[in-house]
């Protein structure tokens, strides 16, 4: 079948809106998902830094419907705490940066970008959003059972996570654990493999590979980085979840024993999981961030009115930072024992990646630079995610010297970057993506006024939550622990001050997203009607109507250009549609052409 039939969207509500093949209904599925589990890992967020900001204080209101018991008097139990640091992360991690930037964004807007109907695989697509399902109730259900949930961290590290009876989380709860990441990981690997077929065979003609968006590269180049690395770490939770329930020993060392418990025969490698884990979990890190890359790229170049600077050498940074994040995982094991040697390319590997980092951050700001910016509420969602993400890969260079992690591995200095990098970066370039996609996802217009409060509110309170977690890091705050007043140097009162500013700019973090959320359900149902192209850009998705039909364009697009070609001289208007042919007098490099 020629793929440039077309067809009217199904009638039957069930197939039409819940089990839908349609790419755009998965998007939303997926958008839809990540912002609820969004509001579950934020509460957890902030019950997280009302412990430390006041450890054993009962919390106001919250504290006898989610953890109190009448002979603690409504303080957190410390196992709660760990419960809730494992959760967290996890949530934010797999459940909803991820499916929100590669799931949401990435089906929505790839078929439209290159000029296709669909997905190449429209079944395996909607199979990729349905087996999160059970990972959902998976995670859910942690909860309830005995034990409760896993209490292991979001890396599950044995034998913690494989001796039953290493914590209350480690019974039931981490098996749960395993299973809903498993089914995380099946999502991931069915999009990647449709995404890569769908970019690779379906793109409209005249969309050369050098003419698509970054948008499309960053999804492409992610697509290629789940479909190497996250069947190592399935394979790693595979084993795992055999070491719990079938009794195998791929983990667990030669008569290694916990609570009085018999001694297990053993024979595994504690060590091998972590390499199984980072070899995936680092990379993971790029899959959270490189779409962001991909989406700031896009909004910095729109809203300033320029051609994106040096868009072959970003291209060329991307697959660089893909590919070095191959060969970095062992910096998060440098206290493991490592032959310094060895961890000695493990550090120059690490600081590599920081010059295609650096030579993205370079080309955005040359975006920027002499541009006629505009201040949309994306636009400055996308500017703070580089000025986040510059703080964020700053701090990562300390990590990558071995002497210097050593003194900060498990401190709060690790947390701080993390956020910067996972908050700053693909938070803010989520919230860049919503605003400026919802008009040709929806049809409407966001509350522009509303947005800039969000923004800044957002941004004041993101600074005072995560940047004094690095000094209180560097003083040797340790993470995982429910009370830092009990070691002395903690106590003091310079530390406990910074805990418990951080609590509170935390709150006023995550009570801020309140506007976000009234701004996005409002307008979308009362917010002014959009058009096709309201912000003038370029790219294939503004040339069909807001929201496109079911088979998003009425003739399949021809592509004459790049998607930057903004303020062309002799031009009447300040942007060029990939559809309209270049000027007479313009001349294009010749490969992008």
């Amino acid at each position: 079948m020629s793929h440039d039939q077309i067809h009217p969207a199904p009638r039957n509500p069930l197939t039409r809106y819940i089990f839908s093949t349609d790419h755009k209904v998965i998007g939303v599925q997926f958008l839809f998902s990540g912002l609820i589990f969004m509001l579950l890992g934020g509460l957890m967020a902030m019950a997280i830094r009302w412990q430390l900001g006041w450890p054993w204080k009962p919390m106001p209101i919250l504290a006898k419907w989610l953890w109190s018991a009448p002979n603690l008097g409504g303080q957190m139990p410390p196992e709660f705490y760990n419960k809730l640091v494992t959760m967290h992360a996890t949530i934010m991690i797999f459940f909803v940066i991820i499916p929100i930037l590669t799931g949401a964004f990435g089906n929505y807007l790839i078929p439209l970008m290159i000029g296709a109907r669909d997905m190449a695989f429209p079944k395996l697509n909607m199979f990729s959003y349905w087996i999160m399902w059970p990972g959902f109730a998976f995670l859910i259900w942690s909860f309830y059972v005995e034990g409760g949930s896993s209490e292991a961290g979001w890396t599950g590290y044995p034998p913690l996570s494989t001796m039953k009876w290493a914590s209350p989380g480690s019974l039931n709860g981490q098996t749960l654990w395993l299973l809903a990441l498993l089914c995380a990981g099946i999502s991931s690997l069915s999009g990647s493999i449709n995404y890569i077929t769908t970019i690779v065979m379906l793109r409209a003609p005249g969309m050369k590979m050098l003419r698509m968006p970054m948008t499309v590269w960053a999804l492409f180049i992610t697509a290629l980085l789940q479909a190497f690395a996250l069947p190592v770490l399935t394979s790693g939770l595979l084993m795992q979840t055999l070491d719990r329930v079938a009794g195998t020993n791929f983990f667990s060392p030669v008569g290694g024993s916990v609570g009085n418990a018999p001694g297990v025969v053993g024979g595994g490698a504690p060590l091998l999981f972590q390499h199984l884990f980072w070899f995936y979990s680092h990379p993971a890190v790029y899959v959270m961030i490189l779409p962001a890359m991909g989406i700031a790229s896009d909004v910095i170049s729109t809203f300033s009115r320029k051609p994106l600077f040096g868009y072959k050498p970003m291209v060329i940074a991307m697959g660089s930072i893909a590919g070095l994040g191959f060969i970095v995982w062992g910096h998060h094991m440098f206290q493991s024992g490592m032959n310094p040697a060895l961890a000695a390319t493990f550090t120059v590997s690490t600081m590599m990646i920081a010059l295609p980092s650096a030579i993205k951050v370079f080309n955005w700001i040359g975006t920027m630079w002499g541009g006629r910016v505009q201040f949309t509420t994306a636009m400055l969602h996308a500017m703070a995610f580089v000025s986040m993400f510059i703080i964020g890969g700053l701090s990562g260079i300390f990590m990558a010297a071995t002497p210097v992690d050593v003194h900060i591995h498990d401190t709060y200095f690790i947390v701080g970057h993390i956020h910067y990098v996972l908050f700053g970066g693909s938070m803010f370039a989520i919230f860049a993506a919503t605003y400026y996609w919802f008009p040709k996802i929806f049809g409407r217009m966001m509350n522009e006024r509303i947005g800039w409060i969000h923004f800044g509110l957002t941004f004041v309170f993101m600074t005072g939550t995560f940047f004094f977690m690095h000094v209180v890091g560097w003083h040797g705050h340790m993470r995982r622990i429910p009370d830092p007043t009990v070691y002395k140097f903690l106590s003091e009162p310079g530390v406990v001050w910074m805990n418990q500013f951080m609590s509170v700019c935390a709150f006023g973090l995550g009570i801020v997203q309140v506007l976000f959320v009234g701004n996005f359900f409002y307008s979308l149902v009362l917010g002014p009607v959009a058009g096709p192209n309201p912000w003038k850009a370029n790219s294939l998705e503004w040339t069909t109507s807001s929201p496109p039909p079911h088979y998003n364009f009425e003739t399949l697009p021809q592509v004459f250009h790049p998607p930057y070609e903004f303020s062309l001289p002799g031009s009447e208007d300040d942007y060029l549609p990939q559809t309209s042919p270049l000027p007479p007098n313009i001349t294009l490099d010749p490969i992008m052409a």
